[in-house]
């Protein structure tokens, strides 16, 4: 059975990464979901460092003081969010010797608030 096409809408890394992961790996249901938005989130990230690289990572205003582009906090932002996905997916590191390589690994789990201790 080979693998099933990329979701509808996908862009060139978006599909790239489908292919790399499902070419791979053997995906149950509920991970084919996160696979699919990280898809999204992948195609997103693309999208958000094209027009940075286009625009420039500093901007001026009309005062003439310089300031940072808008862009540059969202694309972190959807990189981050790309990772966490990537993270629940559970796929080994390539090119990454370790000791228990064969447990499970764990994605990060939890809460996430400022200050919390």
């Amino acid at each position: 059975m080979g693998i099933p096409r990329a979701p509808e809408g996908a862009g060139r890394e978006g599909r790239r990464l489908w292919q790399s992961v499902l070419g791979e790996y053997e995906l149950a249901g509920h991970e084919l979901a996160v696979l699919r938005q990280a898809v999204r989130a992948a195609d997103r990230c693309e999208a958000l460092a094209a027009a940075l690289a286009e625009t420039g990572l500093v901007q001026r205003t009309a005062h003439g003081s310089a300031k940072l582009n808008p862009l540059a906090p969202e694309l972190r932002a959807a990189e981050l969010g790309l990772a966490r996905l990537l993270v629940c997916l559970r796929i080994p590191l390539g090119g990454v010797e370790d000791e228990d390589q064969g447990q499970q690994r764990r994605g990060v789990r939890g809460v996430y608030s400022i200050g919390a201790a």
